[in-house]
């Protein structure tokens, strides 16, 4: 889908705000890859796999309106369609999503407004990621999803299958096996993560012994 571009052309739905809107854009992907640089200084290790940054479409726009039974003009929008601007950071282990989300939430200039933990509280079809909803300097909001390898690849196939196809009479047995490889993938999630803490431990046990060692003369 080609991205809207700002200017005389700019759809009304974004209250001519689209510069802006990019622009906020661009400034949180930019703050994300500065705590990516200033996380793997401090760790060894780059906490993300991979981050994207998009700015939702009109046709988007117009049906979340239309399921919240919204007005689709402008000035509605920019106050209360708070994911216009949406930044996903895809981590590689559990723990580092909760990390991700302290960084993002002590970025300069950023105010949480809205937090949904989805993979503490799974949503019934099996989906699991972490919610942050920003507002940066007092005005323009932008929504934070972040999550792990596994659970980005689930999000990304039960959209495909449910939504790009048409599943006709399989749809119960399509949500349920959905559901249940969502709890499959988290638990091979909690696996790694398991796994994980065992290198780290036995890597700072390696290092205590190293510092505190040295045979006697």
């Amino acid at each position: 889908m080609t991205e809207a571009t700002a200017g005389a052309n700019e759809d009304p739905i974004y209250g001519g705000r689209l510069a802006d809107l990019m622009a906020l854009r661009d400034r949180l992907l930019a703050g994300v890859e500065q705590l990516r640089a200033s996380l793997e200084r401090e760790q060894g290790e780059d906490p993300i796999e991979h981050c994207l940054g998009r700015i939702k479409s009109v046709q988007s726009i117009r049906e979340k309106c239309a399921r919240k039974g919204m007005s689709p003009t402008g000035e509605v929008v920019l106050r209360n369609v708070y994911d216009i601007v949406g930044i996903r950071l895809v981590c590689t282990f559990l723990d580092d999503v909760y990390l991700m989300r302290d960084r993002v939430a002590a970025l300069p200039g950023i105010e949480v407004v809205q937090e949904k933990d989805y993979i503490r509280h799974v949503k019934p079809n099996g989906y699991r990621s972490y919610h942050m909803v920003v507002r940066v300097e007092g005005d323009l909001c932008a929504e934070f999803q972040i999550r792990t390898i596994s659970q980005d690849t689930w999000a990304a196939l039960e959209h495909q299958i449910k939504y790009k196809h048409d599943v006709g009479g399989n749809l119960a047995l399509i949500t349920s096996e959905l559901k249940r490889c969502a709890d499959e993938l988290a638990s091979t999630d909690l696996s790694m993560q398991t796994i994980r803490n065992m290198i780290r431990a036995s890597d700072a046990s390696d290092t205590t012994t190293m510092m505190g060692g040295g045979e006697a003369s």
